[in-house]
């Protein structure tokens, strides 16, 4: 089957899922943890939004590196990358609660904080004000989010156009040069995106590595959902042209951005513990001291998991492997989404219930809703890419 049918069935799935969202939501405004409810908000939202980020990043490096071998897979990308306006909006409504006061998750937007004479004055934060200043802070957001929705709206009107048009070698040329302009805007804008809206909910700490960590891991949050969908497509009939030494090399690119992360998390946590410098190791103390098991277990989930059972030839081809493991997996970096911003925000009174879990099932039944709906909006496989005939023809002994 060539076209995506988008069934009922799936669909009252996931207006289900949202309405779960929507229920946990409203219980958590109505009984009074407004906080709590925020910063859930805040959790998800950045975690799919980061999902459909990671997408169009790679989108970029295959054109950009004239990879054959995930050219049946792009339309699958696309999809989940056309979350991106939905998930920006899911990010505003947070900011816009935050500059209004609605919310609390950037503390330094308490204006208090940079007055001399107010007893709320802080000298770090007020140090920082030529960068952090709602104006500017607006200015970078804005930027950042409407070029990010640009380029995915770019890399997928030209995919569709060139399956209309063909002309392979014009549109081949003209990707390669949107890909290469995109990396670049990307490999310094992820790291300006990760400091605002990440790193500044704990305002006094800050991290060289922290935009490369924030980067490995929406990497491999979104190379594993593609997998899941392109493993759920195959399993309804679909993708036929997807054979097991694609599923082989996304399984490959699990393990290696699994291992990435883990070495940048530990390089991250290892130099700010062993220093010991009061400033900085507050950070992981607090996510120690409050929240040690959840905390070192979602470690322990994103390294441990695909190191032990992604080893193998086999069980990266293995398709029941694999959507054990990418759940697991995207479970654990919801977990670390979770760690980058409900400690600084909720301090030690932030918990795993039912707004987080809930709230989560929402988005992700959004996030789901969007996607599946974007795959029926074209071919499910490009018909005139230039490196098509290689991607159908992908081996891998």
């Amino acid at each position: 089957m060539d076209q995506f049918t988008f069934t009922d069935k799936s669909k009252k799935l996931f207006i289900g899922l949202i309405a779960v969202g929507v229920i946990a939501t409203l219980y958590g405004i109505f009984s009074g943890q407004g906080a709590r409810t925020w910063t859930s908000a805040m959790i998800s939202g950045w975690f799919f939004f980061g999902i459909a980020l990671a997408a169009v990043f790679f989108i970029g490096v295959n054109n950009a590196a004239q990879a054959a071998w995930g050219v049946v897979l792009k339309r699958v990308f696309e999809g989940v990358s056309m979350f991106m306006p939905y998930g920006t909006l899911l990010l505003l409504i947070v900011f816009l609660g935050a500059t209004f006061h609605w919310n609390h998750i950037y503390h330094w937007m308490d204006q208090t904080l940079y007055d001399p004479s107010s007893s709320h004055y802080d000298d770090i934060i007020a140090g920082k004000e030529a960068y952090l200043n709602l104006p500017f802070w607006w200015i970078r957001a804005i930027l950042l989010l409407g070029v990010w929705n640009l380029f995915t709206f770019l890399f997928r009107k030209r995919s569709l156009v060139e399956d209309q048009e063909g002309k392979t070698s014009k549109w081949f040329k003209k990707n390669l040069t949107l890909a290469a302009i995109f990396l670049v805007f990307f490999g310094y804008t992820i790291h300006i995106g990760s400091w605002d809206w990440i790193m500044s909910v704990d305002t006094h700490w800050f991290s060289t590595l922290f935009g490369w960590y924030i980067f490995s891991g929406i990497w491999v949050s979104g190379i594993v959902m593609v997998l899941l969908i392109t493993i759920f497509l195959k399993k309804n009939g679909y993708l036929k042209e997807v054979n097991d030494s694609h599923i082989h090399d996304m399984g490959k690119w699990v393990f290696a951005i699994s291992f990435l992360w883990t070495y940048l998390w530990f390089s991250q946590f290892m130099l700010i513990w062993y220093s010991d410098i009061p400033e900085e190791v507050t950070y992981f103390l607090v996510r120690l001291e409050d929240y040690g098991l959840t905390f070192w277990g979602m470690v322990l989930i994103n390294f441990i998991f695909p190191m032990i059972l992604l080893m193998s030839k086999d069980m990266k081809r293995n398709a029941g492997v694999l959507t054990f493991v990418g759940v697991i997996i995207l479970f654990g970096h919801w977990m670390d989404s979770y760690f980058l911003f409900t400690p600084g925000v909720m301090k030690d009174q932030g918990v795993i219930g039912l707004v987080e879990i809930g709230m989560m099932l929402g988005y992700l039944g959004l996030f789901l809703f969007v996607v599946f709906n974007q795959l029926t909006k074209a071919p499910l496989v490009v018909k005139k890419h230039a490196f098509l005939e290689e991607s159908l023809h992908h081996h891998i002994n």
